[in-house]
């Protein structure tokens, strides 16, 4: 059976547009796959994931058996993120822009799924991630159009990090000129929906 993980990034929830359209390529997965298992991890929910800090740092580092009631806590919300990763055969990221950048909690979310021994591990020769063999489609949704432009900071940058993890097959779905005009906006979805029916297919 196939595991399929959503993980939505938008601070709109379901209604932000790069919710909308991971939301359409699951469902149009789904129709296709109807055994597979979804899990939904919402990165901007309420209870979102918490912002690297020493002390949550300090509790990965720390040996098992010194870590502190707080800082099992702590690998143990770790551990059960990375767990649904590495269950994970496919992986769907609602990635909207802010301000150049991916939301800070998707920020957030990586660094606690960025573990050295865990998720990647050191040799001699570089780091080597250790969650290989999974599929991500990327479906990013900008105001603006920047994809293929020095500002587009996004693409290389979740490129850079899944590969840290052993993520190399990553497709990136765009739907961009969303906030210049109601015709951008219908243009950037119309050609983002034609690509998720051309995935799902």
């Amino acid at each position: 059976m196939t595991t399929l993980l959503q993980i939505n990034a938008s601070i709109n929830h379901d209604s932000g547009l790069s919710s909308q359209l991971a939301n359409q390529f699951v469902a149009a997965f789904q129709a296709r796959h109807p055994e597979a298992h979804i899990v939904v991890r919402n990165v901007a929910a309420a209870e979102s994931v918490p912002h690297l800090n020493a002390e949550r740092f300090g509790a990965f580092i720390t040996q098992a058996e010194n870590r502190s009631a707080a800082q099992h806590a702590v690998v143990a919300y770790s551990d059960s993120l990375i767990d649904e990763l590495k269950r994970a055969d496919v992986i769907i990221l609602g990635l909207p822009m802010y301000n150049f950048g991916v939301p800070s909690q998707l920020k957030a979310y990586f660094d606690h799924v960025a573990r050295a021994g865990v998720t990647f591990k050191y040799t001699e020769k570089g780091p080597v991630g250790l969650l290989t063999g999974k599929k991500v489609y990327v479906f990013a949704a900008r105001g603006g159009l920047y994809a293929g432009t020095p500002l587009d900071t996004q693409t290389s940058y979740v490129r850079d990090f899944l590969r840290f993890l052993g993520i190399t097959d990553v497709e990136f779905v765009y739907a961009e000129g969303l906030a210049i005009s109601a015709q951008s906006k219908e243009a950037g979805l119309a050609k983002a929906a034609a690509e998720i029916a051309r995935l799902a297919a």
